[in-house]
């Protein structure tokens, strides 16, 4: 997604908003642009289609030389990827602006500043806003106070940076459904889309909360919150065991990463929802288009991919009523395939690099399939170049091999798609879509609710140390979690596991149930509960015993050879993202007491780029 870059310093900045953007390339992006109040006392930029390499061979023809600069790397989601559409935008030669998030009432606005004479250049949506900036100018001279009149107009997402060449004091920032950061430094101040961008420069953060608005000049910062009142923000420090690449507190990346996935899913909703929908553009300027024709979906993955996918199944056919085929990669690419009409095919990858995934993406292109998305978390990757629509998870760098973050925010993202696609094609229930982007909004802090349950999941762990074989149960959209479970367990700590739909006890698992066999269910209250009990008696008849991970509104208790873990009440929907969290615990504790080595397991890779 897209990245914002800002400074203002009594050095030449332009070196520091190119490395800033270099820093955001693992976001994925499709063109660049730098603007600057340059020292002949004007603002000019160079923007170009590409990498943010292009625009450094763009800088080197004609350098940018100045003190007060913004930059951007866009991800298209309003007109094609191309140079006319970079960022920053202008509005005449003394205004520029640079936008994250989607402006839905931008053609509304395009019509009215037609009207006042304003001519466009571009097809963005951000190019409404420097003009709306330029035209309130004309009644409130104050950049600060014109600011906060524009952005009342706007409906939608956004992350904003605007400098002005008649105001070269001042670097302005707004956030609203798109995260920004201040960097604090010497007689130098600077704002970013992700700190990350600015760890060259400072260790010292403000982030800015929802609504707020910001000027920031060379030697001050000041805040106005949604209501326009002055408020101070929280500094941070940012020390160096926070990286990506080190574990800081942590013993092993994989429980770091755990932990991190109510940061990384707020991130992956940040400037994707509206007040009570998703913003359907998020997934590319041609989505609503392309959206609006789909009649089935066709999702094809590998490993924990495909358990993501098969999640996706129950919720596009359940949620937005679309027929849903999901198939293992390695098997579609091998068969011969009967496209049905106006099908979308959908990939996921964590890293857009598996050779079975992209080849099946390969091979649906000479198929005949209406289009092509991907859901991966690396922005540069093979996958995500040659799909027509991406959406990008925004998980971060994940080390362990076995995955977790990566996991949860494909869900989060394929919940968006199915979400978008019932929007665009009128199939959601009344209130379905509302209702659930308020329980998105809400999933953070039940994800933060369940990993707080870490030390109970531990000692549940202690069960498994003489076990060398698990059955992991599910219903419904709970069995690809309970698919999931077992991958992860046999992944890290070589116990031999297997995962079933409850409902197929009967037909072959139950020989395998004694007191050396674990059984692992989750249990969310839901309309499949109560058959789920009577599957769990038939396990404790045979002497099995239970490690259930149930709802506390289930009526499931602990008992002889029955141990429950009380989970936090979430809607059904968005229950197999809550309760991915205590499997993932579970593998993780149970490697630990095994003593193997968690980050690294054996025989098994990051990315599988061969066959």
């Amino acid at each position: 997604m897209c990245g914002i870059v800002g400074a203002i310093a009594e050095r030449n900045i332009t070196p520091i908003l190119v490395e800033g953007l270099k820093r955001l390339e693992y976001r994925g992006y499709d063109s660049a642009g730098v603007a600057v109040f340059t020292q002949e006392g004007m603002l000019d930029r160079c923007r170009r289609a590409g990498k943010v390499s292009e625009l450094e061979q763009g800088l080197v023809e004609g350098p940018l030389l100045g003190r007060l600069g913004i930059a951007h790397t866009r991800w298209a989601t309003h007109g094609a990827p191309c140079e006319r559409n970079a960022h920053p935008h202008f509005s005449g030669q003394a205004l520029a602006v640079v936008h994250n998030g989607i402006i839905e009432n931008h053609e509304a606005l395009r019509e009215q500043l037609k009207g006042l004479g304003y001519a466009f250049t571009s097809d963005t949506d951000t190019e409404v806003i420097v003009h709306l900036l330029n035209h309130k100018l004309k009644e409130l001279p104050d950049l600060a106070d014109a600011l906060k009149a524009a952005v009342a107009e706007l409906h939608g997402a956004y992350g904003l940076a605007v400098i002005s060449a008649a105001q070269p004091d001042r670097l302005l920032a707004a956030r609203s459904g798109s995260p920004l950061v201040i960097g604090l430094g010497l007689g130098e101040n600077f704002l970013a889309s992700d700190q990350l961008a600015l760890r060259q420069v400072t260790d010292r953060f403000i982030y800015l909360e929802e609504g707020d608005i910001a000027e920031i000049r060379r030697d001050s910062v000041k805040i106005w919150d949604q209501a326009g009142q002055a408020v101070q923000r929280e500094q941070v420090q940012y020390h160096e065991g926070a990286e990506a690449a080190d574990k800081g507190e942590y013993r092993h990346f994989m429980l770091k990463e755990i932990h991190e996935q109510p940061k990384v899913v707020q991130r992956t909703l940040e400037g994707r929802l509206g007040d009570d929908h998703v913003l359907v553009n998020a997934f590319g300027p041609r989505a609503a288009e392309l959206f609006a024709k789909v009649r089935n979906v066709q999702i094809v993955a590998c490993g924990t991919s495909y358990h993501a996918g098969m999640v996706a199944r129950y919720w596009l056919e359940g949620l937005a009523g679309i027929p849903c085929q999901i198939e293992v990669a390695s098997e579609f690419r091998y068969r011969k395939v009967v496209v049905q009409p106006d099908t979308l095919f959908v990939t996921i990858s964590q890293s857009g690099e598996t050779a079975d995934t992209l080849a099946a993406l390969r091979n649906a292109k000479e198929l005949g399939y209406l289009a092509s998305l991907a859901i991966c978390n690396v922005g540069t990757s093979s996958l995500v170049r040659e799909s027509d629509l991406t959406l990008l998870t925004l998980a971060g760098p994940e080390i362990g091999v076995a995955s977790t973050k990566a996991f949860t925010t494909q869900l989060v993202s394929l919940m968006l798609l199915t979400l978008s696609l019932g929007q665009v094609r009128g199939t959601l229930a009344a209130g379905v879509e509302a209702d659930l982007v308020e329980e998105l909004r809400r999933l953070p802090t039940r994800l933060g609710e369940a990993l707080a349950m870490d030390k109970t999941v531990e000692k549940v762990a202690e069960l498994f140390a003489e076990k060398n074989h698990t059955l992991f149960l599910g219903r419904g959209a709970q069995y690809p979690v309970a698919m999931e479970g077992s991958l992860k367990l046999k992944e890290i700590s070589y116990i031999h596991a297997e995962a079933y739909p409850a409902g197929e006890l009967k037909h072959g698992p139950l020989a395998l149930v004694d007191a050396d066999m674990p059984v692992v269910t989750v249990a969310p209250n839901n309309e499949l509960v109560e058959k789920l009990k009577s599957n769990l008696q038939e396990v404790r008849a045979r002497g099995g015993e239970l490690i259930v991970f149930a709802d506390r509104e289930a009526g499931i208790d602990n008992g002889e050879g029955t141990h429950v873990v009380a989970m936090p009440h979430i809607g059904d929907a968005l229950a197999p993202i809550l309760y991915t969290i205590p499997l993932q615990l579970l593998s993780y504790y149970v490697a630990v007491l095994k003593g193997t080595d968690v980050d690294q397991p054996r025989n098994l890779a990051k990315s599988v780029t061969v066959e």
